[in-house]
């Protein structure tokens, strides 16, 4: 029995992956259909998000679904292949970096950094190329979190820094770069200079993604980070308290009014289950995030417990995911991961790299 290259298209337009939630012939992730005279069929997927552990999934379910067709020899070739997406406004997407994803909170103590940390790591482990800015220039968390330590070293140009490396992750941090108990008594305007500066002068490697660690609040860091650094996405922080909670809508909707896509909703200390008897408390109260999440139309992309075990390892410089990637706690974090690279993969593709510069030279 023949099959044609458009009974496969049509079956795989109703196939839907698992991570971005949509078919593969909409996505673009089908890249091409070839038939033999013996019948046989041969499909090339690309994945827009980490690959390491869902192209096996992905891969037997494209097989089963043509194999539905009445075809026995089906051959599919799965690859990862994570593009630049669209930015807001007028900005261009960064050289070195494809995706940026900022990671903000209303208001501190609610784990955004322990959160950004687990999932850098966790978007590593799956297979991407990632990195970490701290952008927190107030209270730099990365550096003793990720266990890396001395200082960015110049580039051989002497132009740019070199990011510094731990668990796989390109790391940099104003924490680099001042001893661990000075405080930093800067204005707004020289604090965003400084983290403008470790934006565009640390030389990133070919990242998927760019994981940015906000500081607290809606203040003028966050504010002219979201105007003027290209990002491809948020995920917003926040306890189920109701404290949290108000101050955590006021940073979702500082994003929206700049034009930057909310990839989700992460609730943190979400629960908290007695190591001794089970027993499980709602400490900080119960089902914050799932209402905010409805009232703004905007996906719950996981809830986290209120646990000794992540508060300790990330204090230890080896957060949870690089600590055991397969433990409970790691493999929310890798769900929380995938489903930011699922959110990012269904963005538009940027086209920035397309539009011609223009510049006026006097004779």
């Amino acid at each position: 029995m023949t099959i044609s290259t458009t009974q496969v298209q049509e079956r795989l337009s109703r196939l839907i992956d698992p991570v971005v939630g949509a078919d593969y012939v909409s996505t673009r992730m089908l890249k091409g259909i070839e038939t033999n005279d013996a019948g046989g069929v041969a499909v090339r997927i690309e994945l827009g998000y980490p690959a390491r552990f869902a192209a096996d999934s992905v891969r037997t379910a494209v097989e089963s679904a043509v194999k539905e067709l009445g075809v026995a020899d089906v051959t599919v070739d799965v690859k990862q292949n994570i593009i630049a997406h669209k930015v807001q406004g007028t900005q261009r997407v960064m050289p070195g970096v494809k995706n940026i994803i900022a990671v903000s909170s209303g208001k501190g103590g609610v784990g955004k950094s322990t959160v950004s940390a687990n999932l850098a790591l966790a978007l590593a482990y799956e297979g991407a190329r990632v990195g970490v800015l701290d952008a927190d220039v107030y209270g730099p968390s990365q550096p003793t979190m990720l266990g890396a330590h001395g200082q960015p070293p110049m580039t051989v140009d002497g132009k740019t820094m070199e990011p510094l490396v731990a668990h796989g992750l390109e790391i940099n941090s104003i924490g680099f770069m001042v001893d661990e108990d000075e405080p930093m008594i800067w204005r707004g305007p020289m604090a965003s200079g400084a983290l403008n500066q470790l934006l565009t002068l640390t030389n990133w490697h070919d990242l998927d993604y760019l994981i940015v660690d906000m500081p607290p609040g809606t203040g003028d860091i966050q504010l002219q980070l979201s105007q003027s650094a290209p990002l491809t996405g948020a995920v917003v922080v926040t306890t189920p308290q109701d404290i949290a909670l108000i101050d955590a809508k006021k940073g979702l909707r500082m994003f929206e009014k700049v034009n930057v896509p909310i990839l989700g909703i992460v609730e943190n200390m979400s629960v908290f289950i007695c190591p001794c008897c089970g027993k499980v408390e709602h400490i900080f109260g119960e089902g914050g995030a799932k209402r905010m999440c409805a009232q703004y139309g905007v996906p719950l992309l996981g809830e986290l417990p209120l646990s000794a075990d992540i508060r300790s390892a990330a204090d230890g410089g080896c957060p949870t995911v690089a600590a055991d990637p397969e433990s409970p706690a790691a493999l929310m974090y890798r769900a929380i991961a995938m489903q930011v690279a699922g959110a990012v993969a269904k963005l538009g593709k940027d086209y920035s790299a397309r539009i011609p510069t223009i510049s006026v030279k006097n004779d």
